[in-house]
């Protein structure tokens, strides 16, 4: 009984440190993409012009890429 309490304390912190991980680095990764446009179109000396395609386009890749972390755990075994 004591050992199936220790794997739910121990699930209960992994979950919380997940949803207080996650947002901070979800944070910092935006962050550094936002500061990597802006000196890019610095750089160039443009506006920023994003076409309805190229929209699609980088919300199909973030959607990837949330599979791919939803996919994660299934990967280990």
């Amino acid at each position: 009984m004591p050992d199936e309490l220790d794997i739910e304390l121990s699930q209960a912190n992994f979950r919380k440190k997940v949803l207080i991980i996650g947002p901070v680095l979800g944070a910092v990764v935006g962050l550094a993409s936002a500061y990597m446009l802006i000196q890019s179109m610095q750089r160039r000396n443009t506006e920023l012009k994003i076409s309805a395609g190229e929209g699609v386009s980088i919300a199909l890749i973030v959607m990837a890429l949330l599979r791919q972390i939803t996919e994660l755990p299934d990967k280990r075994k």
